[in-house]
């Protein structure tokens, strides 16, 4: 150690130890590095979390608008969702039920994704949840939307397939109401005029002058055109799914064994050929091989009244033209 070095004060008269100056300069360096050093740490603390830099407020604004942006896309859809659930809903109840098609089950409409989670890359992320329930409802409306399409294109199918079943079907009367003079005799059991015997009359007599036009009462295909027996000149019509219409005691036919027929083409005119006791028209409709009654196949040609006066007249004649 260093000898220690003393200083006479002549007031007191005594000696007092002299401090090394270069100690106290570094006590006081310390000193000041420490205090420093803590206001350092507060300033940068307040600092940086008080001002950011331009391009840090600028990411932060912009996050906060992604995160709206977000939220409002989410609303978006959800609406988009309810909008196609409304449709469904009349998909199945209406469009699918008026063209005979099975309803969609709803758990095909909703049904989820399995396998692999397609959405955990967003795990990690700030606003992971928040993208990941976007991104399942737009997965979710998607598919939705690909079932509804396939199911409208079923349902234009069908139409376009019930379209062309009507125009097929025999559905008009085969004389008009203006030409006729009488509707002689209905569907069902008759005294046959000439044979004098109870029997089967399979159609529906309209009784009208000789020569006036009979009428295809629905698209097809012409089976049949010539003289057959008590027939005498008839036509047979072939319109698919499973209906056939026969046109008996014609004067003379208009069509061809073979030919392409729309309702409402002529196809011959009323006559008193074969079996036949007057100028009538005997009119037969088969559905998969058996005869039923034509009169409930007029539905275009008359209203609900003048149908229930057809009906009356049709049973009310006991005996048969043929």
């Amino acid at each position: 150690m260093g000898e220690k070095k003393y200083k006479y004060n002549a007031q007191t008269t005594t000696l007092k130890p002299i401090k090394n100056k270069g100690l106290r300069k570094i006590r006081n360096l310390i000193a000041f590095l420490i205090v420093t050093a803590f206001f350092g740490i507060i300033s940068g603390f307040i600092f940086s979390s008080k001002f950011n830099t331009p391009e840090e407020n600028t990411l932060a604004a912009e996050l906060k608008e992604m995160k709206f942006q977000y939220e409002l896309l989410n609303k978006k859809v959800k609406q988009s969702q309810e909008v196609l659930s409304q449709i469904e809903n009349r998909d199945n109840n209406i469009y699918r039920s008026y063209f005979e098609l099975d309803p969609i089950p709803e758990d095909v409409r909703k049904a989820g994704f399995g396998g692999v989670n397609r959405y955990s890359k967003f795990t990690d992320w700030t606003y992971g949840d928040l993208v990941t329930d976007v991104a399942k409802n737009i997965d979710i409306l998607n598919k939705q939307m690909v079932i509804q399409s396939k199911s409208l294109d079923e349902v234009v199918i069908s139409a376009k397939e019930k379209d062309k079943m009507l125009r097929h079907l025999p559905a008009i009367q085969p004389v008009a109401n203006k030409d006729l003079t009488r509707l002689a005799s209905g569907f069902g059991m008759r005294m046959h005029p000439i044979l004098k015997i109870s029997k089967m009359h399979a159609g529906t007599d309209f009784s009208a002058h000789v020569g006036t036009p009979i009428y295809a009462t629905g698209d097809g295909k012409v089976k049949l055109s010539g003289r057959e027996g008590g027939y005498g000149n008839l036509v047979i019509i072939n319109h698919g799914y499973g209906f056939e219409t026969l046109y008996a005691h014609m004067q003379k036919s208009n069509v061809r064994t073979g030919q392409s027929v729309k309702r409402g083409d002529i196809i011959g005119y009323v006559g008193n050929t074969g079996l036949s006791t007057g100028p009538h028209l005997h009119y037969e409709i088969h559905k998969d091989g058996k005869p039923i009654d034509p009169v409930t196949y007029f539905y275009q040609d008359v209203s609900p009244d003048e149908f229930k006066i057809l009906l009356d007249k049709s049973q009310q004649m006991s005996v048969s033209l043929d």
